[in-house]
């Protein structure tokens, strides 16, 4: 009887140890997400350099899963089956943050909160509300503009000047407060300061009253921002010196819970 042929196939191992195909319909998961959630063929096949035949194959499993629809126009779009992932997989996220979020509280004394980029959009997904009488509130699950806030500057910040165009071309930039940042040349004009400074501000901007200092949670899988709000009496110039470094730990050691494999098994 001959021997099975010793050729790479969709099921062999990885050089990681672990099962190839997985490793490769993941990849091409993310890669749909980056181009925007709709491919053709030929464009995974030249992004990823795997060539067409295990792409179609990949993509047929995924499109049986539901993780994956074909348009009638012959390209792939990601599938309505992720979206309860995602769901699923923010609620643990905001989970995990919430001792290092009780962390801040409990340094700061202001309101922390954690928040994603979610395609266009600022959600919100982690809060621990502050211990003062008066106290921000934002609701876990809100949406917002990123033009607007400061988690949406600290996450954008880390976007080329191009892609944050093409943004906010799609979200519009309406004004939130009569201090909300409201063209493109303005806002890119923030990022620069807060690439400079390495923390973003948002200075009545989202609502008269209130400032908040957001920092970016480096490495995250996910783009992710961790930040502080309270009342723009209390968040002062002064008090930002003592609370953008330990916002800077926090976002460093919540990365770190976060990238980690966890034992092998």
């Amino acid at each position: 009887m001959p021997t099975s042929s010793a050729s790479t196939t969709d099921s062999a191992k990885s050089a990681s140890g672990g099962v190839q195909s997985l490793e490769r319909a993941f990849d091409l998961l993310e890669r749909m997400a980056d181009a925007g959630g709709e491919v053709g063929l030929s464009e995974l096949s030249a992004s990823s350099g795997l060539p067409l035949p295990t792409i179609h194959r990949l993509m047929r499993t995924l499109v049986v899963c539901g993780y994956v629809r074909q348009q009638p126009n012959r390209r792939y779009a990601l599938g309505p089956r992720l979206i309860r992932l995602g769901e699923s997989a923010a609620r643990l996220l905001g989970t995990w943050a919430r001792p290092y979020l009780a962390r801040l509280v409990e340094e700061t004394g202001e309101t922390a909160n954690m928040a994603l980029l979610d395609g266009d959009e600022i959600v919100y997904v982690a809060q621990v509300p502050s211990k003062h009488s008066m106290r921000m509130f934002t609701e876990v699950g809100r949406r917002v503009l990123p033009h607007s806030t400061g988690v949406g500057k600290a996450l954008l910040a880390g976007f080329p000047d191009d892609e944050v165009r093409a943004l906010l071309a799609r979200t519009g930039m309406p004004a939130a407060t009569d201090k909300t940042i409201t063209t493109p040349d303005g806002f890119l004009a923030a990022l620069a300061d807060v690439r400079h400074a390495g923390y973003a501000v948002d200075d009545n901007e989202q609502e008269i009253g209130v400032r908040c200092l957001a920092v970016p949670v480096p490495d995250s899988p996910t783009p992710a921002a961790v930040s502080i709000s309270g009342p723009a009496g209390r968040v002062t110039e002064s008090a930002t010196e003592n609370i953008v470094p330990v916002l800077r730990q926090i976002a460093v050691e919540l990365s770190q819970a976060l990238t980690s494999s966890g034992p092998a098994v």
